[in-house]
């Protein structure tokens, strides 16, 4: 009962965690008349503050000095990843507020496969004939994108590009999901305030009466919508299978799509059409031959011991 428990509770916090990421897009928009740029410091600012007091609460004043404790390269690998995280912070809200929501979902939509490439390339993992097929398929939606679409989709690139990298230094860092947050927020931090401050010394700032109550309260709550997600990852992934996590991790990329068609009515020709269904195609390929691996090794007959 317990373990059953707990898989449900990861399986809510997994959800909980996909479906901010998924709408997050009209959260961003709200904020449309603040700089892409004022957006990600405040971003910063406020979820350094909100992890730094969920570290100490749980942890104690010490987190920091245990986290990098014993680890001489943790500390710069954290800072590579906190300049990613902002990288991929910066064009995904500018995008979202320059009408790309369309864009920026392809971008989420190619990483999982792209991921499957970071893997073979820095880590030597060997891929199976059908995700060799669907990331071939991929490449292939990308490819005709690119060439019928009349512009290089350089934005999903660069989002699922960073945030692959992202996510090959992070597997590489040996430290708890949150902690590691904490202290890439904590590099990121003093020179996040240090622009913020400067901006609202020299009259490029708005925050507090510039901007007013509502959007000044908007930007200081966007730190606590960054971290939420976050937190509520790392709680599922300790407690449902990886396999779940990966099908589920697809919520996100198609409620920001859907938001972009439907709510924001950007364009989205017959051209886009086929370059996403190939990029469909593909994830259903990866997603289904993952599925299908998995259920064989569950349903093998174990050895007797």
């Amino acid at each position: 009962m317990i373990a059953a428990a707990e898989t449900r509770r990861g399986l809510w916090a997994a959800a909980f965690s996909f479906v901010v990421w998924g709408v997050v897009p009209l959260y961003w928009h709200l904020l449309k008349a603040v700089p892409s740029l004022e957006i990600v410091l405040h971003r910063i600012a406020w979820s350094t503050l909100f992890v730094g007091a969920f570290l100490l609460w749980r942890d104690g004043r010490r987190w920091l000095k245990q986290a990098l404790a014993g680890q001489p390269r943790l500390a710069w690998m954290l800072a590579l990843s906190g300049m990613l995280i902002a990288f991929n912070w910066s064009l995904y809200i500018w995008a979202v507020n320059a009408g790309h929501v369309v864009e920026t979902a392809l971008g989420y939509f190619i990483n999982p496969l792209l991921n499957v490439v970071i893997g073979v390339v820095f880590l030597r993992e060997r891929l199976r004939p059908l995700q060799w097929l669907s990331v071939a398929i991929a490449a292939a939606g990308v490819l005709w994108l690119t060439f019928n679409y009349g512009s290089f989709p350089w934005i999903a690139l660069a989002l699922a590009a960073s945030f692959g990298l992202y996510g090959l230094v992070r597997k590489l860092a040996h430290v708890d999901p949150v902690t590691g947050l904490g202290v890439e927020s904590a590099y990121l931090f003093v020179p996040a305030i240090a622009w913020l401050l400067w901006n609202q010394n020299h009259g490029a700032g708005g925050f507090g009466a510039g901007y007013g109550a509502w959007l000044s309260a908007l930007l200081a709550f966007g730190g606590i919508l960054t971290a939420l997600p976050l937190i509520g990852f790392a709680y599922a992934v300790r407690r449902i299978p990886l396999a779940t996590v990966g099908v589920m991790q697809y919520i996100a990329p198609t409620l920001q799509f859907l938001i972009g068609v439907f709510v924001f009515h950007e364009p989205f020709d017959r051209a886009r059409l086929i370059g996403f269904a190939c990029i469909w195609l593909a994830l259903a390929v990866f997603v289904g031959e993952g599925l299908w691996r998995g259920g064989r090794r569950q349903g093998a007959p174990r050895a007797e011991l």
